[in-house]
């Protein structure tokens, strides 16, 4: 009777948070924070290579590395165990919870059905207090509802040049050790935040294929100027890539 009572406790309290997440909406100085801070997303496919392009965009000194939080457990990658307040802020559903009837959050969210992932209004304000351009890897829905704050913001989508390379990639990085469902789970994903980001008119698609080429093209597009050929071309990509992912998932 206990473990029956604690377990509809339990479906109760996700579903008020779900619902708490589904309805969340920022403070109103945490709106005008990130009107008046330079904003740079960086969204991509898993394994695209966001963590390697960002680190060497902060290496500019133009950027602050928003550190995001996360309910998950830290992750080896590249055989290195994820950092607390390096990699992401790693709290428990209690503390998250907690910042989301704070409005500590400019946004968050619920990823997988399992996870809460969000933005802090601190890490924000460190970068506007710091004269520097916030710098962060979200999702596609978060990188949308960013834009209805603020038309400063600036959106990336990174893609691999190619699905084989991009096979590669995942299976380099992995050691070849991803599980068959954390496999599909993150194949279907892509393919959601590939076909938003397509019918998005946010987006600037770039290729990493040469990191030096591609962090150039993220300068230019940072500092307003168009790369329209390139643009181009990369969404080229991104429909290809889509339609692979269809005959496979």
């Amino acid at each position: 009777m206990a473990l029956r009572i604690w377990l509809c406790y339990k479906l109760l309290m996700n579903s008020l948070l779900k619902s708490k997440l589904h309805n969340y909406t920022p403070s109103q100085s945490a709106i005008k924070l990130v009107q008046n801070t330079s904003m740079l997303f960086i969204v991509g496919v898993f394994g695209a290579g966001k963590d390697t392009l960002t680190n060497e965009l902060l290496k500019s000194g133009l950027y602050h590395r928003i550190v995001s939080h996360t309910t998950r457990a830290p992750r080896v990658n590249d055989d290195n165990l994820e950092q607390n307040g390096i990699d992401y802020h790693f709290v428990d559903f209690a503390v998250a919870e907690h910042m989301i009837s704070q409005n500590s959050f400019l946004e968050a969210k619920l990823i997988h059905d399992s996870d809460i992932y969000g933005t802090s209004v601190a890490e924000i304000q460190m970068a506007h207090d710091e004269a520097k351009t916030a710098l962060t890897d979200i999702d596609v829905q978060g990188v949308v509802e960013y834009m209805h704050i603020s038309d400063k913001a600036k959106a990336i989508f990174l893609l691999p040049p190619s699905y084989d390379v991009w096979q590669e990639r995942i299976i380099k990085r992995s050691g070849g050790k991803l599980p068959d469902d954390v496999f599909e789970r993150r194949m279907n994903s892509s393919a959601l935040e590939l076909d938003h980001a397509l019918k998005s008119n946010y987006f600037h698609f770039v290729i990493n294929d040469d990191l030096e080429q591609a962090v150039a093209d993220i300068q230019t597009i940072h500092n307003g100027k168009a790369i329209t050929a390139h643009d181009r071309t990369g969404r080229n990509v991104a429909l290809d890539l889509l339609e692979a992912l269809k005959t496979k998932i």
